[in-house]
């Protein structure tokens, strides 16, 4: 959690977005704790992913922006905007490595970029963040070599090459099968609880939604803003709101964990 002097890591302030003066984001308001595991959320086409994608800088807000650690990124250019971007990591949906490299050659990609580590030094960070997402011994593979499970933990790895202090993960749990999915889940846990990372997921996965979601907005697809906020086991429990309801309880034949039964 925050002191009650600092700000929080992330705030995301009245953000709008349109593509060709269509709106797919309006007034999209919300703050992250530190330490915390926030969900973004929603039903297909809810702009979920165009939030993140605002948030990391692939894209420029309508108007509106976000704050992190009170710095503004939206407005920050140069160097400012490169010492903000540092402070952070990405697991793209589907992985994003570099097929012609190996595990440790993406992860190296990145050090090699930003630090002024030596090869040697590079190859032993490397080895021990894939280390850190149980994948010793596996720098030497290619990821056509190794499980979709297994990409998204080398992803991960490569997400968390320069320490940052939040990581995005965008859909971690797509494609994978229930089994490798939990065991993503309880790895982000882990490190969230080891490291003290911030942690920001986009998923419509009601397993992980539940299993390690703290805090969480739903965006509605209809109004394109927020229109709920909180844990979600606390918006299946309270929420009003039939499009929450309808949303959260899709798994309730199926068993959705309670929150005392999350790992």
């Amino acid at each position: 959690m925050n002191t009650p002097d600092e700000p929080p890591p992330i705030e995301v302030r009245s953000l709008e977005a349109s593509y060709d003066g269509r709106v797919i984001l309006h007034d999209v308001t919300f703050s992250v704790n530190r330490g915390c595991i926030f969900v973004i959320m929603g039903g297909s086409g809810s702009g979920k992913s165009t939030v993140v994608r605002n948030m990391i800088g692939l894209n420029e807000p309508t108007s509106g922006g976000v704050h992190y650690f009170g710095q503004d990124f939206t407005l920050a250019e140069g160097e400012e905007r490169a010492r903000i971007l540092r402070r952070f990591g990405v697991l793209y949906q589907k992985g994003a490595l570099w097929g012609s490299m190996t595990l440790a050659e993406n992860i190296g990609l990145v050090l090699g970029e930003y630090t002024q580590l030596s090869p040697a030094e590079i190859t032993e960070v490397a080895e021990f963040k894939l280390a850190l997402v149980g994948l010793a011994g596996f720098g030497g593979y290619y990821p056509n070599e190794i499980s979709g499970g297994m990409q998204k933990r080398a992803g991960l790895a490569r997400a968390m090459a320069l320490d940052p202090e939040i990581l995005f993960l965008d859909e971690p749990s797509a494609g994978l099968d229930p089994v490798s999915s939990r065991l993503l889940d309880e790895l982000i846990l882990e490190l969230r609880d080891s490291l003290g990372t911030t942690v920001v997921v986009v998923t419509h996965e009601l397993a992980s939604i539940f299993a390690i979601g703290d805090d969480s907005v739903f965006l509605d697809s209809e109004s394109r803003t927020v229109i709920a906020r909180g844990n979600p086991h606390d918006l299946i429990r309270d929420s009003a709101d039939p499009k929450v309801q309808g949303f959260l309880s899709r798994g309730a034949r199926r068993g959705v964990p309670s929150k005392q039964e999350r790992p």
